[in-house]
């Protein structure tokens, strides 16, 4: 079975939580604050695996979780920190956030790797927070959460040459005759159900890949059909080859197939309306009405669009065809088809901005509600119900401006602070 496109639940490792912890020594009268931090906790990433060709795996397993970083120890001692995940995944994977479908990663070089969920930093144990007035801090920082995302993996095979057209055009014979593929061939449509990859040989010059895409329908843009579950796999070829039936067999018109799969593919993409294609006028051995393949050659020369007569099972045109092709690859550059929107908000995913102290105020009568991950990672850390680690709570708060702008905003005493899950009053 080919499986090109799922879902999975990936969370990546919580951070573990600081100690509090004092020195117990012998002839040691007064131990001081001797907490150790906590573990980072796990980051998630995905790599390409060359030995597979399908998301396959992930129908059977959907949830992928890193480890969690250890609490820290007294005697100052890190928690360890909890092992990576790396998720192997066939070579032109996409990873999508499922919620807002934005790229995260287009993994379609060999041996790449991409960083996708970053795990929570550790805690700090309360050796940290001793100062001159506090001496014996009762206090420590919890480890941060992970991530936790729903993601979408979507493969798109990489070949050099996209062959596409109606069912039964012939392009699984065409791709029996070049490759070493042995696809599934029959005189009935969708003999094709899955994508089918050939490597061409040097007989025609360098070597390169062919996609056999099953046949295209319309509507396919819309999903009729195989509809987009295949089109997606025409998106990283570099040359498509239109098959055309000529024979005029089954009654078609050739020149309203060319203009219908065109016009679905301009649906789909505009980028990949422009992609260089060729005309393939497939069934020339069995051909009924010459003037079917008359106007189409016409309406070749009228796009601009190279076209060549062929018959797949007898072998006839094949060669000038693929030489053409393998001239014609030299001239296309390869790319990296998928843009990823670096400056989006999503990319905070796996960079964290950690440094930065931003935060939001809105006001509600007489309520006062800050969002903002600067306010978040603070609060994750502190434990709320410990006077000590309330006050530390209060004293980040006002360092990263908040009691600043909730002045000018007007606060008055007696309002409603709310942070995260968490309402206080305030008092000046």
């Amino acid at each position: 079975m080919f499986t090109d496109y799922v879902k999975i639940y990936a969370s990546s490792g919580k951070g573990g939580n600081g100690a509090i912890s004092f020195r117990h020594e012998k002839y040691v009268a007064a131990g001081g604050p001797d907490g150790g931090d906590g573990g980072r906790g796990g980051d998630v990433y995905f790599k390409v695996d060359q030995n597979a060709n399908t998301l396959i795996e992930f129908r059977y397993k959907k949830k992928f979780k890193a480890e969690n970083g250890e609490n820290g120890q007294g005697a100052r001692k890190y928690g360890k920190s909890g092992e990576s995940l790396y998720i192997p995944v066939p070579i032109g994977t996409v990873i999508k956030d499922a919620n807002t479908n934005q790229v995260l990663a287009d993994l379609s070089h060999p041996n790449q790797e991409a960083l996708i969920l970053k795990g929570g930093k550790g805690g700090l144990g309360n050796s940290h927070f001793a100062t001159s007035t506090r001496q014996a801090p009762r206090f420590a920082q919890d480890g941060e959460p992970g991530i936790e995302k729903e993601l979408i993996l979507e493969l798109k095979l990489l070949a050099d040459v996209g062959l596409l057209g109606f069912p039964n055009v012939g392009k699984s014979t065409f791709l029996s005759k070049v490759t070493s593929a042995s696809p599934k061939i029959a005189n009935y449509h969708f003999t094709t159900i899955e994508p089918n990859l050939g490597v061409v040989t040097s007989k025609y010059g360098e070597s390169f890949v062919i996609a056999d895409i099953p046949g295209i329908i319309e509507g396919a843009s819309e999903g009729t059909g195989l509809g987009i579950e295949f089109l997606r796999h025409i998106e990283r070829t570099r040359l498509l080859l239109h098959f055309i039936d000529v024979s005029g067999i089954e009654g078609r018109n050739p020149v309203e197939d060319y203009k219908t799969i065109n016009n679905e593919l301009e649906k789909y993409s505009q980028k990949l309306v422009k992609r260089t294609q060729i005309i393939v006028a497939n069934k020339a051995d069995c051909m009924t009405d010459e003037n079917l393949y008359n106007e189409l050659e016409k309406m070749a020369n009228k796009d601009n669009v190279k076209i060549f007569k062929i018959s797949a099972v007898t072998g006839e045109g094949i060669d000038n065809l693929m030489d053409y092709v393998s001239k014609t690859l030299k001239t296309l550059p390869k790319e990296d088809l998928i843009e990823i929107n670096k400056d989006s908000e999503n990319t905070k995913l796996y960079t964290l901005k950690e440094d930065k102290d931003e935060f939001t105020v809105t006001k509600e009568k007489n309520k006062f509600i800050v969002e903002g991950e600067a306010v978040d990672r603070i609060i994750r850390k502190v434990n709320i119900t410990d006077n000590e680690s309330l006050f530390y709570l209060h004293k980040k708060l006002d360092e990263i401006g908040l009691n600043k702008k909730l002045k000018k905003l007007g606060i008055k005493d007696g309002d409603i602070v709310k942070i995260g899950s968490y309402e206080m009053e305030w008092e000046d």
